[in-house]
């Protein structure tokens, strides 16, 4: 027999997203660089999105692959390269996967044991990238301690 037939799991909401997205841009703007900025649900469908004034086009594609790749795996894209730098296999096949980035600036959002979504952003240098999800995950953080 079934242990339970459904489950309860948290997801973002509109507004936190809105929240999250403030934080990154604020961010990107002290750093000096136009950023687009993307998030993923738990699905991995886009939630919310935005391009800043003179932001990168192209990076607008690459932020939502980046929060896709996050939200599909629950792991930072900075983390896959090292994965697969020694795998011949790997490095050369996986890479092919459709919206797979194994650079820097896509994060997973997690609270407590669920994956709810990922974040990613497009436009600097992968660090700045990195930095600029990395505010918009604080800022969830602050938000979902309030839920708590």
């Amino acid at each position: 027999m079934f242990k339970q037939a459904v489950y309860h799991k948290p997801v973002l909401t509109q507004e936190v997203c809105t929240k999250m997205i403030e934080a990154v841009v604020r961010k990107a703007e002290k750093l000096g660089i136009r950023i687009n900025v993307a998030i993923m649900d738990g699905g991995a469908n886009l939630k919310a999105f935005l391009r800043m004034d003179e932001a990168p086009l192209l990076s607008s594609v690459i932020a939502q692959n980046k929060a896709y790749t996050a939200a599909s795996f629950g792991l930072a894209t900075h983390a896959w390269y090292p994965m697969i730098e020694k795998e011949p296999a790997l490095l050369h096949g996986i890479v092919h996967t459709d919206r797979l980035v194994v650079f820097g600036g896509g994060l997973p959002i997690k609270y407590k044991d669920h994956l709810l979504g990922g974040i990613g952003v497009s436009g600097g240098t992968a660090e700045e990238d990195v930095i600029c999800a990395q505010a918009g995950i604080d800022a969830f953080t602050l938000l979902a301690q309030v839920d708590a």
